[in-house]
């Protein structure tokens, strides 16, 4: 087996890039979507003008520049071969035919070479001419006046000062280009832009149809599938869905609501029976036997039901601790509760009026003490159960929230002995879009923690 280091360490290599890019990239589909419309478009541009830049650019500047030059080979070749008292009519030809202001200067040397620009195309064009076709000492100043370009040519007596427009020698319109794919493509963005914005709007609206559906919350707008072909399969799939769902819960609890009457019924004339024999001590127990199975239904019953179908409403925080304050001092227990930030909250308040019930019904049992904190920010709800009682195992935090499990210490154990309060707990909180977890309580028991977005 051939072994290829320089393969690994490429390998390697590659994956750090791309946990860096991954890291670094937005992870919203509309920015990218935009990312992926306004790189290759970069890329584009920047091919374009690099080969405009060479092809164009060069090629145009390379005829302008050698037609300067041939210019100012012949205006040599006038001086060089005519009388030195026409010279005022070289220069006079040379500014009315050619465009040049010309001035010979006798006697002089040329100065020393200016440093070349980073983007010297003209110096190069230039100097690679004046060699080629004067082959005189010369020296060029590209940089000085920003509207001409100054030639100096060594003469046998003298030195020829040319000022030739930059128009003349280069293809100086890099401005207009610039303004053209700078203005091309902040248009190009923004209709890409808008038309994204039309794609990703009925995204957004499918999924907070969704979440609204997950936290049982009735929007006031009908969710009508648009955009897209697929997005409005997606959609229509969803309503469909939903329907069936909905349907699915209303069988349900129509079901629910007839068991539970007709066993509510049975057990009522137990009860008219019972109370037909007379006092005894067989028919106390049997008495309390139904009383518990009673409870145990409607456990049962509530927990297989759901409170899906509640509407959502705004309950107070106060009033719901305040409740479980006072249930606290009836058993001769200590609880206390602090509230940070507003203390009306927007939930289904007959599930969440139980969930509060529950964990607090819970701790009530097992502990002396119970200090709750809730904490309601711009997102999130978050209250705290903290108690003081035995606690449950963190090996079994979990195992806890399954239905009908029963720990030696009955910690899951509600009211009705059923071993759902918990379960329903976490049911409720799921329901309203969060989760009840349970750790160790710095009072020295178990706390328990609902969060739920807001």
């Amino acid at each position: 087996m051939v072994r290829l280091p320089g393969l690994r360490h490429l390998y390697y290599a590659y994956k750090t890039v791309a946990r860096w890019t991954h890291h670094r990239l937005p992870r919203g589909l509309f920015a990218r979507s935009l990312l992926i419309i306004i790189i290759p478009m970069l890329l584009l541009q920047a091919v374009v003008a690099t080969v405009f830049m060479e092809r164009h650019w060069q090629m145009v500047t390379h005829r302008l520049a050698d037609a300067v030059t041939g210019d100012i080979a012949a205006i040599i070749d006038l001086i060089d071969t005519t009388d030195p008292d026409y010279e005022d009519e070289i220069v006079s030809i040379a500014a009315r035919d050619m465009g040049l202001r010309v001035a010979i200067e006798p006697g002089g040397k040329l100065p020393p070479p200016l440093p070349k620009p980073f983007f010297g195309l003209l110096d190069q064009v230039l100097a690679e001419l004046i060699s080629a076709k004067i082959g005189r000492p010369f020296w060029i100043d590209t940089l000085g006046d920003s509207r001409f370009v100054e030639i100096r040519i060594k003469l046998d007596d003298g030195i020829l000062r040319i000022f030739a427009r930059r128009s003349m020698t280069y293809a100086s319109n890099t401005h207009i280009f610039i303004l053209w794919m700078v203005g091309t493509s902040l248009v190009l963005i923004g209709i890409a832009t808008l038309f994204l914005r039309g794609q990703i709007r009925p995204i957004l609206r499918l999924t907070q149809a969704a979440d609204d559906f997950g936290k049982g919350h009735r929007s006031s707008r009908p969710f009508t599938p648009r955009g897209a072909i697929e997005i409005r399969r997606a959609g229509l799939a969803f309503i469909l869905m939903r329907e069936r769902i909905e349907r699915q819960i209303e069988q349900r609890t129509t079901m629910l609501n007839g068991v539970s009457h007709d066993l509510r019924t049975i057990l009522t004339r137990f009860k008219l029976q019972l109370a037909l024999i007379g006092d005894s001590p067989e028919v106390e127990a049997l008495n309390q036997d139904i009383e518990e199975m009673q409870k145990m239904l409607e456990g049962y019953i509530d927990f297989a039901r759901g409170d899906a179908e509640e509407t959502t409403g705004t309950a107070s925080l106060t009033a719901l601790f305040k409740r479980q304050q006072e249930d606290f001092e009836l058993s001769g227990k200590s609880l206390d509760y602090v509230i940070v930030g507003d203390d009306a909250v927007t939930v289904r308040p007959n599930a969440f009026a139980r969930l509060v019930a529950n964990l607090a019904s819970n701790a009530k049992r097992h502990a002396n003490r119970l200090e709750i904190t809730a904490e309601h920010g711009d997102k999130w709800l978050t209250i705290s159960f903290d108690d003081d009682g035995p606690g449950i195992a963190p090996d079994m935090r979990e195992e806890v929230f399954k239905p009908f499990l029963r720990l030696d210490n009955a910690r899951n154990l509600d009211s009705s002995g059923t071993g759902l309060g918990l379960a329903i707990a976490r049911d409720i909180a799921r329901g309203h879009g969060g989760n009840v977890v349970l750790s160790e309580s710095p009072l020295g028991g178990l706390r328990a923690t609902i969060h739920i977005p807001c």
